[in-house]
């Protein structure tokens, strides 16, 4: 078992039985992070991309945890050079063990420029993540992205259970194109994310529960800063 924590927006942490920490594209600054939250420990850090309202907390907590920063190449030289001493960067395919799981980079349709001093950088590419449980399940996160067709792939060569997905729109896929991603991943569980923090942002888990109805995939909608099993 695992516990799953959304920290609003595109944030996740998860908790591993071992007390293990792995957080995902922190932003702790955005309106919806839960207040009073904090961390007791922060093992891993998975960026996937280099937009600010993923990346934007990544040197801080790496700084107080010493926690390993996995990002693609680009995206983790510019942390480096930002001053975040253990980063482990890799590309898609390609899959690395952090602590207690395995990761493995994915495909994502998105861009990556990073904001540096007033100037947009190249940042790599947008990427997603398959995450290997100890228990032999697989996560699926996939970052920002739009549905893309790869997404049945994912399925073939890592058959996720669960996929955290972007319902907000605007920036990333809605209800309609998440609802299509899910059945492509054949995932049993979604997670949605990435919704609701601005008003453009108008995907709702609703909206996409009635896009699955007739199938057999649950949308499990976490509130901000309240841990679910899995």
């Amino acid at each position: 078992m695992i516990e799953l924590t959304w920290l609003g927006h595109g944030s996740m942490a998860m908790t591993l039985e071992s007390g293990e920490v792995v957080v995902f594209d922190p932003w702790l600054e955005n309106p919806k992070y839960p207040q009073g939250h904090t961390f007791s420990r922060v093992d891993t850090i998975l960026v996937t991309h280099g937009h600010f309202d993923h990346i934007h907390s990544v040197a801080p907590l790496a700084g107080e945890y010493g926690s390993k920063v996995i990002a693609i190449y680009e995206s983790g030289a510019w942390l480096e050079s930002k001053g975040v001493k253990n980063c482990s960067p890799m590309n898609k395919g390609g899959t690395q063990q952090a602590g207690a799981v395995s990761v493995t980079m994915t495909h994502a349709v998105h861009s990556c420029g990073i904001l540096d001093e007033g100037k947009i950088i190249y940042g790599g590419e947008a990427s997603g993540y398959v995450i290997g449980l100890p228990d032999g399940r697989k996560m699926y996160f996939a970052g920002d992205t739009n549905v893309f067709s790869d997404m049945a792939l994912i399925r073939e060569l890592y058959a996720p259970e669960l996929a955290v997905l972007p319902i907000g729109d605007l920036f990333t896929m809605g209800p309609r194109e998440a609802a299509l991603a899910a059945k492509m991943l054949g995932v049993r569980t979604v997670v949605p994310m990435h919704f609701g923090t601005f008003p453009p942002l108008t995907g709702t888990p609703a909206a996409l529960a009635a896009k699955l109805s007739g199938t057999e995939i649950a949308v499990r909608e976490l509130a901000p800063g309240v841990p679910a099993a899995w």
